[in-house]
């Protein structure tokens, strides 16, 4: 690839970033590197909320050496004073002469402000570099500073014949174990992880992350109108991580009682036999909650493809052939009359774990 200079360094600022997958939210992934007549002088990701942010790492790695040199940062630096102090600022003291800025941040706090403040105190400020790849880097961040709500990817085992389970309910193991491994990482990367109340019921999963070196586990939501959740649960005993429940106001108070005392906590919806969704994913949008796993059962599933919450869709497909009418299926639902009426993905991708096949892509109503 005949890429830029500033191409190449912008390229090395998003692999810094990325490495810091699943520890930064509810703030930005971010890397920055400091270069001097073509020299790497210093280095930096920003590693956890409330910690120095990308360039101020890559400015103490620099250091006095930081002056007259250019800065490239995936995501443009902040402007006020949060947990940590403003990055504008940090670059304006240490002369660095000119800042490469991957993409304007969408956060009315930072967007503009940013790249306004280092211009007027006279350095020069290029930005829109590798931008498409800047913000696909954080796509769940935007996208909730965005809309309020959080990223939601849509995550289901099936076999080749697209079936979940037995109608018995089997369903241990449909995919092999690099592709179970894959899903523990996607579990450390989100903020929260999201089922239904038949899941909870018949898998009582655990949610957690068991990866070889560990990980951070998501928040456990489960989507429970009548709170059928089991006192026993993994979801409530295991207590490495925290459970939320969201149910109707017409579940027992004598359940939300029990399941509080358990550590659990329970939110209503409203009114009727379901629960609202988007009662759901506001509350998690409000509560910082800037990226949801679903590992759901077909119902569930088919309502959030259905009223559009899904951002993005993993289908992890192993080769089996399972049959059987009763066999549970990733999406049911009501079924539609035409394929032409069926739900498309765009900007698809394929990869390989083991021997089951992952195909990923940006669902689009017909």
């Amino acid at each position: 690839m005949n890429w830029t200079e500033e191409e190449r360094w912008m390229e090395l600022a998003l692999r810094l970033a990325e490495a810091a997958r699943g520890q930064t939210s509810p703030n930005p992934l971010v890397g920055a590197v400091v270069v001097k007549d073509g020299q790497l002088l210093g280095a930096g990701a920003h590693l956890k909320a409330g910690t120095p942010h990308a360039e101020v790492h890559a400015l103490e790695q620099a250091g006095k050496a930081a002056e007259g040199s250019t800065l490239y940062v995936t995501l443009e630096p902040c402007n006020h004073e949060g947990r940590t102090p403003p990055c504008t600022e940090r670059l304006i003291a240490s002369g660095v002469r000119q800042v490469v800025v991957g993409s304007t941040d969408p956060d009315p706090l930072v967007s503009g402000r940013g790249v306004q403040r280092l211009r007027e105190a006279g350095l020069s400020v290029k930005t829109e570099v590798l931008a498409d790849r800047c913000i696909r880097l954080n796509e769940a961040y935007f996208h909730h500073r965005r809309t309020g709500f959080p990223f939601v990817t849509l995550k289901a085992a099936v076999t080749l014949d697209g079936k979940t389970a037995t109608s018995a309910g089997d369903s241990r193991w449909v995919t092999g174990e690099a592709s179970r491994e894959e899903v523990h990482r996607l579990r450390h990367q989100h903020d929260a992880v999201l089922i239904g109340s038949g899941t909870a019921w018949h898998d009582r999963p655990q949610l957690t992350v068991r990866l070889p070196g560990g990980g951070k586990n998501p928040l456990r939501v489960v989507v429970d109108s009548q709170l059928r959740i089991p006192l026993n649960s993994p979801l409530a005993e295991v207590k490495s991580a925290f459970t939320w429940v969201f149910c109707t106001d017409e579940a027992d108070p004598g359940r939300e009682a029990a399941l509080t005392a358990q550590g659990i906590r329970v939110f209503r919806t409203g009114a009727g036999s379901q629960v609202k969704l988007a009662s759901v994913f506001r509350r998690l949008g409000q509560e910082g909650i800037v990226s949801v796993l679903t590992e759901s059962g077909g119902e569930l599933n088919a309502s959030l493809l259905r009223e559009g919450w899904v951002n993005r869709v993993m289908f992890f497909i192993a080769p089996k052939i399972l049959g059987g009418r009763d066999s549970l299926t990733a999406v049911e639902g009501a079924p539609v009359a035409q394929m032409k009426e069926a739900l498309s993905l765009e900007d698809v991708s394929v990869d390989l774990f083991g021997q089951d096949i992952c195909v990923t892509g940006i669902p689009r109503k017909p």
